[in-house]
């Protein structure tokens, strides 16, 4: 049987170490203990600790982009687009037990000081989460299931704040009820 791609066993183990525990909480012998691999292959395939946390933050958009698929199927309504996604995203967390946050967030806290290429990651990612809502939110405003008072990009800036608000207060009370009382808010009261 093959062995397991060395760089594929690290990300993966620091995908799971770094969202639970914290990047700056996490050891480079963490990780590779973690991987099952020697320390000396993190440094065949990363130059540091921050080039692996900017690979990681990557995977953690790039699987949330694969939960708002949702958003851009225009075989449904805008208002069942913006369900469904609120709908996976309260999964997401409940898989693990409300522990561990958004990885965004929890990032966003932790490292946006110390390191300037993850908060230009951190923030591209937040400016196409709300970009990719504002474009939902614009879609019901042109068909009248959601009010045109604000404007779209305004909605889903604010929308995309309150969530990081939920999932931090979700990730404190280990509850899914802050990610269940954004949803019934957003989408049956500002999403209206």
């Amino acid at each position: 049987m093959a062995k397991a791609n060395v760089k594929e066993q690290i990300l993966t183990a620091s995908v799971q170490l770094l969202h639970s525990k914290g990047f700056n909480a996490t050891s480079v012998q963490d990780i590779t203990d973690a991987a099952g691999v020697p320390k000396g292959s993190f440094y065949n395939h990363f130059t540091s600790k921050e080039a692996l946390g900017l690979e990681v933050l990557q995977r953690y958009i790039d699987g949330v982009g694969e939960l708002a698929a949702v958003l851009r199927d225009r075989a449904l309504a805008p208002r069942q687009r913006l369900q469904q996604y609120f709908e996976r995203m309260i999964a997401g967390n409940a898989a693990n037990d409300y522990q561990f946050g958004c990885m965004l967030g929890n990032f966003s806290t932790e490292l946006s000081n110390q390191i300037p290429a993850m908060r230009t990651a951190m923030r591209a990612a937040f400016g196409g989460s709300t970009a990719l809502l504002a474009a939902v939110i614009a879609e019901g405003q042109q068909d009248g299931s959601i009010g045109a008072g604000l404007a779209a990009a305004d909605l889903a800036g604010f929308v995309d704040d309150a969530w990081q608000g939920a999932v931090l207060r979700a990730k404190a009370e280990q509850s899914r009820a802050p990610l269940e009382r954004f949803a019934r808010v957003v989408l049956d009261r500002l999403l209206h």
